[in-house]
């Protein structure tokens, strides 16, 4: 049996080649008073941890500077210092609230790299199980999303404030 594990997740092209908004949607995110609504779970002093709207599984966080800039080497140091801080909590609280087998880390840097959102850099973690690919994905080219984005919400809210 082949041990290793594909993330498939055909259904972004809709996000790929669907209308963007104008503008910077992280700049926006980080802009707009309303947090829910926006995904936003935490903001730090540098950055902010915010829900992928198009996840690849329950639970697909981003870490995103506050500085609208494409290469780490743009960041001030404790801007990415904080994201990686930030990096060692959310491990703790996708385990805690998902079980999650693994957890895919990783940031996708210029479009060449598979960057969906090239001019702001930011930060996946993406929460894993064994065998997390299921029907759907494979024969439908779906994939599926059990939990709603107001349950992800608060559950990752909650976990998160009660560890920082």
């Amino acid at each position: 049996m082949d041990e290793r594990s594909y993330l498939y997740s055909p259904w972004r092209m809709d996000y790929i080649l669907g209308e963007k908004q104008s503008g910077c949607v992280f700049c926006h995110a980080r802009d707009s008073a309303n947090d829910e609504e926006n995904l936003v779970l935490y903001r730090a002093e540098h950055s902010y941890i915010i829900l992928n709207r198009y996840p690849y599984n329950n639970g697909h966080l981003l870490i995103v500077p506050n500085a609208h800039q494409m290469c780490i080497n743009d960041l001030a140091p404790e801007a990415f210092s904080e994201m990686n801080a930030l990096v060692r909590t959310l491990e703790r609280v996708l385990k805690e609230v998902y079980h999650c087998d693994g957890i895919n880390l990783g940031m996708n840097l210029g479009s060449a790299a598979g960057a969906g959102i090239e001019a702001h850099l930011h930060m996946h973690m993406v929460p894993r199980w064994r065998g997390d690919s299921n029907f759907m994905g494979v024969v439908a080219g779906e994939r599926v999303i059990p939990e709603a984005f107001e349950t992800t919400y608060k559950k990752l809210k909650d976990e998160l404030l009660r560890q920082l």
